[in-house]
């Protein structure tokens, strides 16, 4: 790898992006911070967040930008605004945790859908096997705002169908049925068809339930279980959306069963149907109260809408870094600041693997700029990690492998190494 010139930030200028600060809008005011005498845009996340987001931080596709805040030709148009002025842009990314809530994150979704045979179950922090045994290859979710039974029996859980598969919707939640449990409805609906059995419909609903009976189970998690699940999985919704657009007695006996499912508020028997649908899931609906003592999943903090990527895994690493990485090749980008790398697995090894391929990506470009944890009063830096704190917002001196730093004054007046 070839020496580069590194880049260090003289004045920053952090920009809070959302959808009512866009690209565009920091666009129109590049000429004014270079006037000022800013060298760096110091820029909040912009990647897909959860829809509303003011902050980004709730990430839910780290492989777009959020269409909030602009498109790739307005992020374009920036990062060149900003390198017309000879000044660099400092991006704040998120690899420790994503935005799991209203549904709107593919791959947590698939991990309720599909459980542990979910193609991307290995990269959320998550015990399959926790000592609760009700909770074995679930997730818990503890977005109920009371205990499950009177929820249930208030009828605030829904099934819903959509586009060929069914979900369970409790308010802003929307979460996806397994379809081994979509087999129980279709099956409902065969049995109210008012078609005879060799009618080419009745048989073809019958197949479609057949086979989704027969889906390998989401405990299997050998490559090929989990490709024939996928791919029938695919197959048999097609079928069922194709059914459902073709057939009227089709979509009335649907309907009869979506609402023998969902129960009458008054009648607790009634909702047995969908008491059994939701045992049947990859995930146990809980009490918002129980999340402390039973959660089983790696969070932020205590925020539940927040899952922990597991960033030691090669698969999620690329996964989530492809983008950014390009924008560094590019020069669109001049600087990551990393967000909460203490809540890593391996801190230490996640830096050195995003220091090779940012050098590897582009030999040639000015040294990315790693501006790392925000250290508070008196708490030291782990020893271990490649870096140096800053206290506030400064930005650290940044330099090659292994990162080159001067002292930089703690808050008892210390220096860090």
């Amino acid at each position: 790898m070839s020496d580069r010139t590194i880049r260090v930030p003289g004045a920053t200028y952090r920009l809070q992006f959302n959808q009512n600060f866009t690209f565009s809008a920091a666009t129109r005011i590049v000429p004014y911070l270079h006037e000022l005498g800013i060298t760096d845009l110091y820029a909040s996340p912009y990647l897909r967040a959860r829809p509303g987001s003011t902050h980004g931080y709730d990430v839910f596709d780290h492989g777009s930008l959020n269409p909030e805040i602009g498109s790739e030709s307005e992020h374009t148009a920036m990062s060149r605004a900003l390198a017309q002025h000879g000044m660099g842009q400092v991006v704040d990314i998120v690899p420790n945790h994503m935005g799991i809530a209203a549904g709107e994150n593919r791959w947590w979704k698939d991990v309720l859908e599909n459980g542990p045979s979910s193609l991307y179950a290995p990269f959320f922090d998550i015990d399959w096997e926790p000592l609760q045994p009700e909770l074995a290859g679930k997730v818990l979710l503890p977005i109920l705002g009371d205990p499950f039974g009177r929820v249930l029996e208030r009828g605030e859980l829904r099934l819903a169908y959509g586009d060929g598969h069914f979900q369970v919707e409790y308010f802003e939640h929307r979460l996806p049925a397994s379809p081994v449990s979509g087999a129980l409805v279709l099956r409902a609906a065969l049995e109210s068809l008012d078609l005879p059995r060799d009618h080419l419909d009745h048989m073809e609903l019958e197949s479609i339930v057949v086979a989704l009976e027969r889906l390998p189970s989401r405990s299997s998690t050998d490559p090929a279980s989990v490709a024939e699940r996928r791919r029938e999985k695919a197959v048999t919704e097609r079928r069922v959306r194709a059914l459902h657009e073709s057939s009227d007695s089709f979509r009335g006996a649907l309907q009869r069963a979506v609402d023998l499912f969902n129960g009458t508020p008054g009648d607790p028997r009634s909702f047995d149907r969908l008491d059994a649908l939701l045992d049947n899931q990859a995930y146990r609906l809980a009490f918002w109260r129980v999340a402390a003592e039973e959660i089983n999943y790696r969070r932020f903090f205590d925020i539940n809408d927040l899952a922990g990527l597991r960033m030691e895994c090669g698969e999620v690493f690329d996964a989530t870094h492809e983008l950014v990485l390009r924008w560094l090749a590019e020069g669109k980008v001049t600087g990551l600041r990393i967000d909460h790398p203490d809540g890593l697995f391996d801190p230490r090894g996640y830096l050195r693997r995003l220091d090779h391929e940012a050098g590897e990506r582009s030999p040639d470009g000015p040294r990315p700029i790693w501006v790392e944890k925000i250290l508070t009063g008196d708490e030291p830096l782990p020893d271990q990690w490649p870096v140096a704190g800053t206290v506030g917002y400064e930005f650290m001196n940044p330099g090659r492998w292994p990162f080159r730093h001067h002292p930089k004054p703690r808050g008892d007046g210390r220096h860090l190494p």
